[in-house]
């Protein structure tokens, strides 16, 4: 009787374990697409009104920005598409002007963004830049060593805005779909 039952609980296991189980497919793994989407901040910059009306002549601020973050090979090589998106705001008294110069390593300009703002109440000017498929190059992101700065005073050097803390607010971002497999 033990024989009889051991052998029908062998046989119960063996057809339970080839009942329950189907046909592994482990080429899915070739079908898979990973493709995250990546957002960050890239530079935050601003400017009181008065340190503009401190500084003679036009140009009142310029600064390069060291930009390595798409060189590297895992986002160069597998970058799909993105948007950079600048946000600008103008509470001065002036008009001004901002340039930013996308460079590469030998100090080339791949692309330039221009900017243009009238002087106090002006709204928020957002901007959004798309680079891939439907935008510009992805090789000016990819090459993109240095992002030079300037901004210009197109107004006077005397003049103050009645808002409450004058300045000039320019910010930006960048959201990357990159394909990890």
């Amino acid at each position: 009787m033990k024989k009889c039952s051991h052998l029908i609980v062998s046989l119960l296991l063996v057809v339970l374990l080839f009942s329950c189980s189907e046909q592994q497919d482990f080429g899915q793994y070739d079908d898979l697409e990973i493709t995250p989407t990546y957002e960050t901040s890239i530079f935050y910059v601003k400017t009181q009104e008065s340190l503009i009306n401190r500084i003679s002549g036009l140009n009142f601020f310029t600064q390069d920005f060291n930009f390595d973050a798409f060189e590297e090979d895992l986002f160069a090589e597998r970058v799909i598409e993105g948007v950079l998106t600048y946000e600008l705001v103008n509470t001065t008294s002036k008009e001004i002007e901002i340039t930013l110069e996308f460079l590469d390593e030998n100090d080339t300009v791949l692309d330039t963004e221009f900017f243009q703002m009238d002087a106090a109440p002006t709204a928020l000017l957002i901007r959004e830049v798309a680079y891939g498929i439907t935008g510009k190059s992805l090789d000016i992101i990819t090459n993109t060593s240095k992002i030079r700065l300037s901004a210009r005073n197109l107004g006077d050097n005397s003049s103050r805005s009645s808002l409450p803390d004058p300045a000039i607010i320019l910010s930006s971002s960048a959201k990357f779909m990159v394909r990890l497999k």
